[in-house]
């Protein structure tokens, strides 16, 4: 046992969590919304440190919106708040997606996979699932009011003449509505977590219990406290117990425009009822148990040579042959994208035109993490065709990149942003329109490693970018401002992108990425 300044956990964009625990092994299913592969599950031996353990899905069902097809996307939709459960000697992960408005269900009887997939007839927001000790299985979900749903015994639907029923109910002026289920039996009582904001407040915590799955369940809000984060609550996730019988929870904490975060306390039981932290507010050390100690984690981010010479090492190359930090803005055409593990070299091309970074097929990406980081990589640019840009960028609804163009048959460097100046959250769904370019300057090769840094320091939400020359960032173009928004409902990430505007067929090879973390 060991005290420890612990939080937050990850420091990077992984909401909406649910744990589990088999034998010694801690395992986090977290939501992926857009990005592909999805439904990442992570692994621990101490719910401290988390490395990578699967992807539950490489596509989900290829609709032309998820593939970034006929100008639609899925941005702010896709894979939402899974619950992962093991019964029996299987996973069992279960998750709705907004664009298709279908219930998915994976089961698998080894976490690496391979997952089975079917449907729940039937559309269960921020669900649970609950395998009773009497055979029986039910469902928890819904926002404001909150039904819990007996299933048939091979998760198929709801069965005939089971149990269906709202078990609580938030009032009607609550900013956000009881949602984000999290449903267990312990000790045989039944215990619901839940996460809302009432009415002049901010993200609560709550807990509803009950004798009986049929009885009357009442609860209270049991925490509200932001850690001194800019009043940002810490609600939304699962609780766990260790080997040795201690409890934890493992909540989720909004830090602006790097995401939301993971955030680990202790539980405690009095007269069987819940209490988190210490008397509702998260303290910052508490003991923690480590099940193997000096194991050494692999990276959820970090650099890459695009070789896979160390893939055993760094979390596997799960994610179409790339390594597992590595996801795809929505689902990629392989076609298009050449990874020459020989040369250490990506190549993305193009097959169709767009206007502007969102619509671009292939941007792969990486998660960026607080309070700040950096990258860089290193661009070819002579394949570009005109009208081609290529390049870093900080992705998220309100983008910005440096990146090299194609014009009038030169190559350009051009640092530009998408800017929305509507203050809502929402942003906007359907952007067409071209980013605004900053700053432009001629190149004089072909080659050129582009630079992108950020500070999230207390949702400052900062980028800025630059070239690498004598050893150093030279900065290019103008500070730019990044703000988390609903319609991309994830954090901001690094990105390498190729699309084309005027004509198909340009290509960009990148090399050499580096990514550097501050402490």
């Amino acid at each position: 046992m060991a005290a420890n300044s612990i939080n937050p956990i990850t420091a990077m964009d992984y909401p909406d969590v649910d744990i589990i625990r088999v034998e010694d092994t801690y395992y986090m299913v977290s939501t992926t919304m857009y990005f592909m592969p999805g439904c990442e599950i992570l692994r621990s031996y101490d719910l401290v440190h988390w490395e990578h353990a699967a992807y539950v899905y490489d596509r989900l069902d290829s609709t032309p919106a998820q593939c970034l097809e006929n100008g639609e996307n899925i941005y702010g939709q896709g894979m939402w708040a899974a619950s992962l459960r093991y019964h029996e000697g299987v996973y069992h992960v279960c998750f709705v997606a907004n664009d298709t408005h279908k219930t998915y269900l994976y089961r698998a009887t080894d976490i690496r996979g391979p997952w089975q997939k079917s449907e729940i007839q039937g559309f269960y927001h921020d669900n649970s699932i609950l395998f009773d000790d009497d055979g029986r299985v039910y469902i928890v979900y819904g926002n404001r009011e909150v039904h819990l749903t007996e299933l048939r015994a091979d998760l198929s639907g709801p069965k005939e003449g089971g149990l269906d029923r709202v078990i609580v109910r938030d009032s009607d002026d609550a900013p956000l509505g009881y949602e984000g289920s999290h449903f267990y039996k312990i000790h045989g009582k039944y215990y619901l977590f839940l996460i809302h904001i009432p009415k002049g407040g901010r993200r609560t915590e709550s807990c509803f219990m009950a004798d009986a799955v049929d009885g009357a369940f009442t609860g209270e809000d049991i925490m509200s406290d932001d850690r001194g984060y800019c009043g940002m609550g810490v609600a939304q996730g699962g609780i766990i117990q260790t080997p040795s019988g201690r409890w934890y929870a493992m909540l989720f904490q909004d830090s602006g425009a790097v995401g939301r975060i993971p955030i680990l306390m202790p539980l405690t039981w009095r007269e069987d009822r819940p209490v988190l932290g210490e008397e509702g507010r998260i303290p910052v050390q508490f003991d923690i148990e480590d099940n193997r100690p000096g194991y050494r984690y692999a990276p959820l981010v970090g650099s890459d040579d695009f070789t896979n010479r160390h893939a055993a090492e760094e979390g596997g190359a799960d994610s179409f042959g790339f390594l597992s930090r590595w996801q795809f803005n929505h689902e990629p055409a392989l076609s298009l994208v050449t990874q020459d593990t020989a040369q250490g070299t990506v190549t993305l091309r193009t097959d169709t035109t767009c206007t502007n970074l969102v619509q671009a097929k292939n941007t792969l990406t990486q998660r960026t993490v607080y309070p700040g980081c950096k990258a860089r990589v290193t661009l070819d640019a002579a394949g570009l065709r005109e009208g081609d840009y290529a390049g870093l960028c900080l992705l998220e609804s309100a983008y910005a990149f440096l990146g090299v163009t194609r014009r009038e048959g030169r190559l350009q460097l051009v640092m530009a942003r998408r800017e929305i100046t509507e203050p809502s959250i929402w942003g906007v769904r359907d952007d067409r329109e071209p980013a605004e370019e900053l700053a432009v300057a001629e190149l004089s090769g072909d080659t050129v490693t582009l630079c992108a840094e950020t500070d999230f320091t207390m949702m400052k939400d900062e980028g800025r970018f630059g070239v690498m020359e004598d050893g150093a960032m030279k900065p290019f173009g103008s500070t730019v401002q990044f703000r988390f928004r609903l319609d991309h409902f994830t954090g901001v990430r690094f990105g390498l992108f190729c699309f084309s505007t005027q004509e198909s067929g340009g290509a960009a090879v990148f090399s050499d990425y580096v990514m550097e973390l501050e402490q």
